[in-house]
């Protein structure tokens, strides 16, 4: 019988972190099934996300890497393990704890971690901060005697 893995993720400003998830994630079976999370969703527990999810999704089914690539409209996955088969749950270590309860149906549940620097709120606030001191640049070189 074939391992069933799922990855889940939002994969919103898609980085090097969320490669190495996937490619974690192909290596622990023989079927990998990517769950990108649709953009209602994100807006449930956080803003909403700087790629739309018609492009998010895209990009990860362009990936060599997963078998399947799905919509995730839910953070509860009781049901999805249940229909899908799922012998592997792969998800960022920023959800440490959240999906323990899939242990209880018999899925080995794995928190991948980011480690430091690359996460798609670093990459927001980087960006946001070089915009600023870009603005701020332009703003002190602009002339004094045009008038806002």
């Amino acid at each position: 019988m074939k391992t069933v893995v799922y990855v889940s993720g939002t994969f919103d400003l898609f980085h090097r972190n969320h490669l190495k998830m996937i490619e974690y994630g192909r290596g622990l079976g023989e079927t990998l099934i990517v769950g990108v999370s649709t953009d209602e969703l994100v807006c449930t527990y956080k803003k909403p996300p700087a790629i739309p999810f018609e492009e998010r999704i895209a990009i990860v089914k362009a990936l060599r890497d997963p078998d399947v690539v799905i919509p995730q409209r839910s953070l509860e996955h009781t049901e999805r393990v249940k229909d899908l088969n799922i012998d592997i749950f792969v998800v960022g270590d920023d959800w440490r704890g959240k999906y323990d309860y899939l242990r209880d149906l018999g899925v080995k549940v794995f928190y991948f971690p980011y480690g430091e620097g690359v996460s798609t709120s670093n990459l927001k606030k980087q960006i946001y901060n070089q915009y600023q001191t870009l603005k701020d640049t332009a703003d002190k070189h602009e002339n004094p005697d045009i008038v806002k």
